[in-house]
């Protein structure tokens, strides 16, 4: 599609998005909201711009690593945390009650103490001990 037609389209629908109803317009953009709000981990990617063989060299493993945690419904938070980083993001995990939201902040150190020089170098004379 040309350019013209890209612009002749996203002005239509700002002239029909105009003569929408108050109300109407409400519910889209509510709608609109959610979907933004609740986004699985590839449709985030796409949103991003991204895709799976950009991510994985950022996350140093290979597309199919990326397909797989894509699609899994259980993963770990750091594992989490690092696809979120690659993409730009901050991973925050909060919990939300009747009475309001609290940030959990156990989370919050998990990379940085990972990667520390100090626990590398243990690690490594762990592994060199074993």
């Amino acid at each position: 599609m040309t350019k013209r037609g890209t612009r002749r389209m996203a002005r239509n629908f700002r002239e029909l998005e105009a003569k929408m109803p108050a109300a109407a317009r409400a519910r889209s953009d509510a709608k609109a909201r959610k979907m933004i709000e609740e986004m699985a981990l590839a449709e985030l990617r796409q949103a991003m711009g991204l895709t799976q063989e950009r991510l994985a060299r950022a996350l140093r493993i290979n597309q199919a690593g990326v397909s797989k945690l894509e699609s899994r419904s259980d993963i770990f938070v750091s594992t989490l945390r690092k696809a979120i980083e690659a993409m730009g993001g901050e991973l925050e995990i909060r919990a939300k009650f009747p009475t309001g939201e609290v940030k959990i902040r156990q989370f919050g150190g998990l990379a940085k103490r990972r990667s520390s020089p100090q626990r590398h170098a243990a690690s490594r004379r762990a592994k060199a001990a074993a």
